[in-house]
């Protein structure tokens, strides 16, 4: 999830309770919710290395309890509260990372949960990155207290404490809301399971949530020698036939060429739906290009998450790169 997104929910964590267990359990909640992201420095060693940085070692359970160290010192080091206690602001900060751990576990990015000991990644594919329901949520339990708390001082009432209530009711809706959306891409995954493709049954199929519909999904479907792209409505009729068709690169000494280059080698550890596709080049004349897009963040020609390689006619690489955008943006911290 986005770095809003962590930080309204570690707000809501505290007001829900955690403010009860720790002196700073607001600064030390909100810290420990993003410090996962500071894996974004290996961006500084460019997009490749980025990407097989990212949602690794900080976003594993076995660094969790070391991790969750960090904004404890931070908060106890710096004139400490004579009631500070490190084992109960321990708990708090790991609360809080394990919230950003299990975020990050519903979107189709993913996380290595077992990073060092296995770097598989653990998906659910349910929400996006950026999902305008939880934001909506999270926002309306951070901003209600507010105005109440402005209303009450306004009449003159004795001052109470806005908002655990709310937030205890914020953090269930986004856990109904998520576990809802689980069974609906369970259904998703069915339908495209359940269907036969020009003849041939899918090799492989995922479904990827729409940016708000939670009824609306981007089905993958892979074949023998193509790739289909459809969308699944669950309130309506599938039709097979209906899907975008893109055809796999056939094997040859220029895409294996490319394979064997890092930007390739990090992309393929990274995902399971790669579209590999080869195309001549009038310049140098006798070269071709190779790409390799991950279609679970983009189409071909979009530039987005894809590798690229131009091949002579001998089989050297002669430029190889990833990226995640447009040329010349920056990765940033999800």
């Amino acid at each position: 999830m986005d770095n809003l997104t962590h930080t309204l929910t570690a707000l809501m964590l505290v007001r829900a309770g955690l403010d009860r267990v720790s002196p700073r359990a607001a600064l030390i909640a909100v810290a420990a919710a993003n410090l996962p992201d500071a894996d974004v420095v290996a961006a500084i060693g460019g997009a490749p290395a980025y990407l097989d940085a990212h949602r690794g070692v900080t976003h594993s359970v076995f660094a969790l309890p070391v991790m969750a160290l960090v904004p404890v010192l931070v908060a106890g080091l710096i004139r400490r509260p004579s009631d500070f206690r490190w084992g109960r602001a321990w708990i708090v900060s790991a609360i809080a990372l394990l919230s950003h751990l299990l975020l990050d576990w519903t979107n189709i990015y993913g996380i290595r949960l077992l990073t060092p000991w296995s770097s598989e990644f653990f998906r659910l594919d349910i929400a996006s990155v950026v999902d305008p329901w939880v934001v909506m949520l999270l926002v309306t339990g951070v901003v209600w207290p507010l105005l109440a708390r402005l209303v009450t001082s306004e009449i003159g009432a004795r001052r109470t404490r806005h908002g655990s209530g709310l937030a205890r009711f914020v953090l269930a809706a986004i856990t109904i809301y998520l576990g809802t959306r689980f069974f609906l891409h369970a259904r998703a995954i069915e339908i495209l399971n359940s269907r036969v493709y020009d003849g041939e049954p899918a090799r492989y199929t995922a479904a990827m949530p729409a940016f708000a519909n939670p009824f609306e999904w981007t089905g993958l479907v892979e074949l023998g020698g193509a790739w289909q792209v459809h969308r699944v409505h669950l309130r309506g009729e599938f039709d097979p036939s209906a899907g975008r068709v893109l055809f796999k690169a056939s094997p040859s000494p220029a895409l294996e060429s490319a394979r064997a280059t890092e930007p390739f080698r990090v992309l393929e550890r990274f995902s399971r739906t790669l579209l590999w596709q080869t195309l001549p080049v009038t310049d140098p004349e006798g070269h071709s290009e190779v790409t390799a897009v991950d279609l679970r963040f983009a189409m071909p020609g979009e530039g987005r998450f894809t590798s690229r390689a131009l091949v002579d006619r001998a089989g050297r690489v002669v430029d190889s790169q990833y990226q995640f955008g447009a040329p010349g943006s920056v990765p940033r911290p999800r």
